[in-house]
């Protein structure tokens, strides 16, 4: 017999809350008195906001039913995207004040605290937001650096690095990846995940069917391209799903009739997670292909990387969107997690991926990484959030690394990380463009050191260092 919603949330909020507490909150004392909190720096995705669903939008007419009207503009962060994101921000606060990083009611000294957002509204609102719970009196100001709706370059997931060589290989590996071998192959997996969503959506109904715009959701017709200095692209049923399935899914979180969310139809739970799945296999597909998300999560990296070794630093925000926090996660090489208690299966709408700098008592820096983000009850009944009701947390492991006893990683192992994958996209320009030089021997590509800086051929101290891609030690 199928699990009502409730039994099935209270099934996950037990799971998720064990996940939780060994994650982030209810660390036993003897951690405590082994380690101290010094720092922690969040990437978020922005929280709810409103889709492109007019009545004359595409989608739109991809149904007979009048989509939900939005407490705001088309893509900007709406009412209750505001409400969750200030909850999470007074929950981190209660967070961070037992941990000792902070004090309630601080106002921050110069430099300790930092909250930069793409320049679109909604990263802007859901950070200030968060700055607001998080800092109720300190009156934050929130970063950014390009005019009101106009994609700043680090929070834009683009590919800076390109060829014709480079194109092949990545088209090759997301084929491989998602495809069994071809593009073509993509949109098998979403065979059953069309069928309901046509039916949800009652698509043959719809006047895009019935005039002939549109046909029924083709498994066979995904095409991608990547060209230099704009986003990784898509044509085909899946893009087109995509934003179905999308608006749908903020439709769910917004709508309390689950029923009227679903244009009269009665979905479980789990029919809620395969329409979201739809959406979640297009960002996978686009952004979390290795050799994409190297290229695209680069600018990212660098600043994460750079506000970890911020030695004033204490609390870092940065707010972008999912596929930022996917391809970071791509990029870095997390293991594959299951989140509990969500229909979005990798990024939940305001999820946090939680970078803790934890320093133990014979002075040795340690790290921890989790993701953040508040199950589908919360978000759709609008709970308080504090430390005896917080937030779902899981653990993140990286691939290739080994934690200590205590589940934490060596800052350093961490920061290395971090320093590979950011030499990584510079190796891109030797392994894919022609080189200034053709005689240049491989002995002389690119060389880095650990922070991921470019180093002269001529003068390398002894250390550890990257090159071609692989540690090397100059003794």
């Amino acid at each position: 017999m199928q699990k009502t919603y409730q039994q099935f949330i209270l099934t996950v909020l037990l799971c998720g809350m064990v996940s939780f507490t060994q994650a982030q909150v209810a660390r036993s004392d003897a951690f405590h008195d082994q380690y101290t909190l010094k720092e922690v720096v969040v990437l978020s995705r922005h929280n709810i906001r409103s889709p492109l669903s007019g009545p004359e939008s595409a989608l739109g007419r991809m149904t007979p039913h009048e989509w939900f009207h939005w407490s705001s503009g088309k893509s900007e962060l709406s009412l209750r995207g505001g409400v969750l994101e200030t909850t999470m921000g007074q929950y981190f606060r209660k967070w961070l004040v037992s941990e000792g990083l902070m004090q309630e009611n601080q106002l921050p000294a110069e430099g300790t605290m930092r909250f930069y957002a793409n320049s679109m509204q909604r990263t802007i609102a859901t950070a200030q937001y968060f700055s607001s719970g998080m800092l109720p009196v300190a009156n934050v100001t929130v970063e950014h650096h390009f005019d009101l709706n106009t994609m700043d370059p680090v929070f834009t997931p683009q590919i800076t690095i390109t060829s014709q060589t480079y194109e092949d290989q990545a088209l090759q590996q997301i084929a491989d990846i998602f495809g069994n071998g071809s593009l073509a192959g993509i949109g098998e997996r979403m065979a059953d995940n069309y069928a309901l969503l046509e039916n949800v959506l009652d698509f043959t109904e719809s006047p895009a069917y019935l005039q002939g715009e549109m046909g029924h959701f083709k498994t066979d017709d995904t095409s991608i391209r990547l060209e230099t200095n704009k986003e990784p692209s898509m044509d085909g049923s899946l893009k087109t799903a995509c934003g179905a399935a999308d608006a749908l899914v903020l439709q769910y979180y917004e709508e309390s009739d689950e029923q009227k969310a679903a244009f009269g139809h009665q979905l479980s739970f789990e029919d809620w997670v395969k329409i979201s799945a739809i959406k979640d296999w297009y960002g996978d597909v686009l952004f979390t292909a290795p050799l994409v998300a190297i290229n695209v999560a680069h600018p990212l990296l660098q600043t994460i990387l750079d506000e970890l070794r911020t030695e004033e630093r204490q609390f870092t925000f940065l707010c972008g969107h999912d596929s930022n926090v996917g391809s970071v996660l791509a990029a870095l090489g997390v293991k594959d997690y299951v989140l509990s208690g969500a229909i979005e299966s990798k990024t939940p709408i305001g999820c946090k991926l939680v970078i803790e700098k934890w320093l133990d008592t014979d002075g040795q820096k340690y790290a921890a990484l989790n993701l953040v983000y508040q199950h589908v009850g919360q978000l759709r009944e609008m709970p308080l959030l504090s430390l005896d009701n917080p937030p779902m947390a899981i653990p993140l492991f990286l691939e290739g690394l080994t934690t200590n006893d205590d589940g934490l990683y060596p800052l350093s192992d961490v920061e290395a990380r971090f320093a590979e994958r950011i030499a990584a996209y510079d190796q891109l320009l030797t392994d894919i463009q022609p080189v200034s030089s053709p005689e240049k021997s491989p002995q002389q590509a690119a060389i880095y050191n650990l922070q991921g800086q470019r180093l002269d051929h001529k003068s390398i101290p002894a250390g550890v260092y990257i090159h071609q891609g692989n540690k090397v030690v100059v003794k």
